[in-house]
């Protein structure tokens, strides 16, 4: 994707996530993997009047190659998160059920097959100051092969191979969070086995592989 065109994919995907109740103000942040550079949104900058011309490019290693605005203070949760073989395009949200659940639990239950899509169990890591260093190695310990960590007592961080795939993770993630809250405001709900998540990845990877087969152009 030409930098151009990512600048105003964040401006999109940004204002999103505010309306769909992901974020508050200017909480949160994406990055747009475009060619050699990272497009990040930039700290403290109102995602409903952001421009294009607000979104920063980087390097891989954090470099400002373009922009007038400094990146967002978790350019290194989403640098760690970008060098992960298949990623082009990270989600970090303040979404209010994945918080909640995250003072409460170390892992979001399997209360819905879905969770396969994160490629099973979604831990919660650690809590640690944003903006640390801390906070990077407690995210990348707690993703381990997922695709999909909850930040203890902060947010979640999902990874895609497209800026679409990880914002439908994100929205998925805190949909789960809130079933699972409202299951146990009532009582002890039921989980689905291992097995049965497996059976749920199996399909997800049949699907995609299918979506895939059927593209033009794909091989």
């Amino acid at each position: 994707m030409h930098p151009d065109a990512a600048r105003e994919t964040l401006c999109t995907w940004s204002r999103r996530m505010v309306r769909d109740g992901l974020v508050v103000g200017t909480s949160g942040n994406l990055s747009l993997r475009c060619g050699e550079l990272i497009a990040v949104t930039p700290s403290g900058v109102d995602y409903e009047t952001m421009t294009a011309d607000d979104v920063v490019l980087v390097t891989p290693d954090g470099a400002i190659a373009d922009g007038v605005r400094a990146p967002t203070s978790e350019l290194a949760l989403h640098l760690a998160a970008q060098a992960r073989p298949g990623t082009s395009a990270v989600v970090h949200t303040h979404s209010p059920a994945a918080v909640a659940l995250s003072s409460l639990r170390d892992d979001v239950p399997p209360v819905h097959y879905q969770i396969a899509m994160f490629g099973g169990s979604v831990r919660v890591a650690g809590y640690a100051p944003f903006g640390s260093d801390e906070l990077v190695a407690n995210a990348v310990a707690a993703l381990g092969d997922r695709s999909a960590v909850v930040l203890g007592n902060h947010g979640t961080l999902v990874l895609g191979e497209h800026l679409g795939a990880a914002y439908d993770g994100a929205r998925q993630l805190e949909w789960l969070c809130d079933v699972w809250l409202r299951a146990r405001a009532v009582g002890e709900p039921r989980l689905l086995t291992e097995a049965q998540i497996s059976v749920a990845e199996q399909r997800f990877a049949a699907q995609k592989r299918t979506v895939r087969d059927s593209t033009p152009g794909a091989r």
